[in-house]
């Protein structure tokens, strides 16, 4: 797996001009320009990598003589006190970036830990845990990636990729409830692309035969109990996708996949995510 260069760039040069827009006063004050220096990512708890790109990237944009050498991959298993990478190069250009690649391996990696402990709960069903738009501002691309690393799948990128017409919709094209829900949602259906895909949420199991009527590809069931996700998916019948969402805690996931949905999305694994415990040790100079 890798991300488009360019928009890592792009994301990464931001948080360096924040991080040291007029340079490092610090490391160019007490360290001589011709210092050189090999520094370790090691891992201080166990986990899944995601970020490696980011890393070598942030390392990169700081001085492009920086060496980064991974020894182990993006979606790849760890353990507490293994050597992730290597990085050689100038003591200043590695101090510099240290704290920006870091903060994405670090954070990237806590995604991608806490999908695979997602994803460990759906094993023998045909549950995919996905993510949802409940990301950090800005870095929705690094996020996502992260949650594939993990094994999760990506739902909808942003709101231009896909219809989902979740319960504020639904309150306005219905007026309150004073007109037709399938009418109304027909009619959208009627005017979409056919390649377009078309997901309404429900809050309420009285809503789904309306939605199916007008012949959605998925229904989101939000907020649901366990008993209703299981007669809704039995109602449904394979006539639409059924994804399970609001409020979705790691004890729960196993008795949601077994219910028969197809799908489980998590905000928790982007917008509750600790990031892991990694650290870059000077090795020698």
């Amino acid at each position: 797996m890798t991300l488009a260069a360019d928009a890592v760039d792009r994301i990464v040069r931001i948080a360096l001009d924040e991080d040291a827009p007029w340079g490092d006063i610090t490391s160019e004050l007490l360290i001589s320009e011709d210092v050189q220096v090999t520094a370790v990512l090691a891992a201080r708890e166990d986990g899944v990598l995601a970020g490696e790109q980011v890393f070598a990237a942030a390392m990169r944009l700081v001085d492009a003589a920086t060496l980064v050498t991974f020894s182990v991959r993006d979606a790849e298993l760890f353990t507490a006190g293994q050597i992730l990478a290597t990085v050689s190069g100038s003591a200043r250009s590695v101090l510099r970036g240290e704290r920006v690649a870091l903060n994405f391996i670090q954070r990237m990696s806590g995604v991608a830990t806490l999908t695979a402990k997602y994803v460990a709960e759906t094993a023998g069903t045909k549950a995919r845990i996905v993510d949802t738009r409940k990301t950090t501002p800005g870095l929705r691309l690094l996020e996502r990636y992260a949650v594939r690393c993990g094994g999760g799948f990506n739902h909808r990128y942003s709101l231009s990729d896909a219809v989902l017409a979740k319960d504020n919709h639904l309150a306005i094209v219905t007026d309150g409830g004073k007109k037709d829900l399938t009418a109304a949602l027909r009619e959208a259906r009627r005017r979409l692309p056919h390649t377009t895909h078309f997901e309404v949420e429900v809050d309420r199991p009285d809503q789904i035969e309306p939605v199916l009527a007008a012949g959605v590809n998925t229904i989101m069931l939000d907020n649901f109990t366990t008993d209703q996700m299981r007669d809704a998916v039995k109602q449904i019948n394979g006539r639409a996708l059924v994804e399970a969402s609001g409020g979705v805690q790691l004890p729960r996931i196993r008795e949601i996949a077994e219910t028969g949905v197809d799908i489980i999305s998590v905000g928790a694994l982007t917008h509750s995510v600790r990031a892991l415990d990694l650290g870059l040790d000077i090795e020698d100079s």
